[in-house]
């Protein structure tokens, strides 16, 4: 989080469009030493909330082109105005995509080094498994995940009910048909991506439109690219209603992912742009969760159930990407499921 002094660093900044060290100290209203206040400047460009321009003493600071994305937002406050009181990015922002996600990393050192070190717990884990007990982890995951991911989208099934049915074919009492293939066509999804291990590498349109395919067999969903427009519940934000845009918007996101060097990045990136371009009439963000955890997996990272997240708490990250191109709360999310996933599993 960002602290009193260095908001105000950082306000200051975004109106004077930045100067040198000393320039800024000397007007900026804030009873702290210059070397403390250099320490401050630092902190904030390791944390991607400041560049520099220049060398030696002539470096300029100014607020990083990833400022907006990534600087942390109050979900509570947030979201105390109600729907038409928000001031929002009402219509899709190829920018966002193509000139910041393209060129600048949305993870902080200490992010990606606290990432890092789980991953090497998860490798050191699986090492000491034998393949039996891996794949019974892999399957209690894998289920956990179904469950999850289709209760974000209003599934009722509880986890003790959603076990039963993907490995004994029961289904629960009143509960729909509907409700039952949701879940089923999640672990076959699962399973796919785990038999085919390098099957979404690289990422294409048409091999998401396979992923999607499965999830969304015998709901009476459309495989295809969505040709008209579609609605988002609790929001104003107006995904693209063109087909040939949308392929752009998805082709370009695939690029760029593919293009990303950090695996932690790809997945992110995959489960925020795949919901927000919201290629498809339905199951985008069911989409989005199993081809980011084939990225994972597919790299040899631990995957990413969801399960302790709360349901609420994820719409409404990914409806302040949508609203403000924030990823901030989105990336908390990922972060603390991944660190969850590490020490749950494996």
């Amino acid at each position: 989080m960002i602290d009193n002094r260095e908001q105000q660093i950082i306000d200051f900044i975004r109106k004077t469009e930045g100067g040198s060290s000393k320039e800024l100290f000397d007007v900026v209203d804030i009873s702290i030493s210059y070397a403390t206040f250099k320490r401050i400047l630092a902190k904030l460009i390791s944390e991607n909330y400041l560049s520099t321009n220049g060398k030696g003493k002539g470096t300029k600071y100014c607020i990083s082109p990833v400022f907006e994305l990534i600087q942390p937002i109050d979900l509570d406050k947030y979201y105390q105005k109600e729907i038409d009181e928000r001031i929002i990015k009402e219509n899709f922002n190829f920018s966002i995509i193509n000139n910041v996600l393209a060129k600048h990393t949305v993870f902080t050192n200490d992010e990606l080094q606290k990432l890092s070190i789980l991953q090497k717990t998860y490798k050191k884990n699986v090492s000491e498994l034998s393949v039996i007990e891996y794949k019974k982890e892999l399957e209690r995951l894998s289920i956990d995940l179904s469950w999850k991911s289709s209760q974000i989208e209003g599934n009722t099934y509880s986890l003790l009910e959603t076990e039963r049915l993907l490995k004994e074919k029961e289904t629960a009492a009143g509960k729909t048909k509907e409700e039952a293939v949701m879940l089923l066509n999640h672990k076959e999804a699962i399973d796919f991506i785990i038999e085919h291990s390098n099957y979404l590498n690289p990422l294409s349109i048409s091999k998401i439109e396979d992923i999607h395919s499965i999830l969304m067999k015998n709901l009476g969903v459309k495989r295809n690219l969505r040709k008209r427009r579609v609605g988002i519940s609790g929001t104003n934000y107006k995904p693209l209603d063109n087909e040939f845009q949308i392929s752009e918007a998805l082709e370009s996101s695939c690029d760029i992912i593919n293009k990303k060097e950090s695996i932690f990045e790809k997945a992110l990136l995959t489960l925020v742009l795949l919901s927000y371009i919201q290629p498809f009439m339905d199951g985008n963000k069911r989409t989005a969760r199993i081809v980011s955890n084939a990225i994972l997996m597919n790299n040899n990272y631990c995957p990413i159930s969801f399960r302790t997240v709360d349901s609420i708490e994820y719409k409404k990250a990914m409806l302040l990407f949508y609203e403000q191109n924030n990823i901030s709360s989105f990336k908390e999310i990922f972060i603390e499921q991944f660190e969850f996933a590490v020490k749950t599993y494996f």
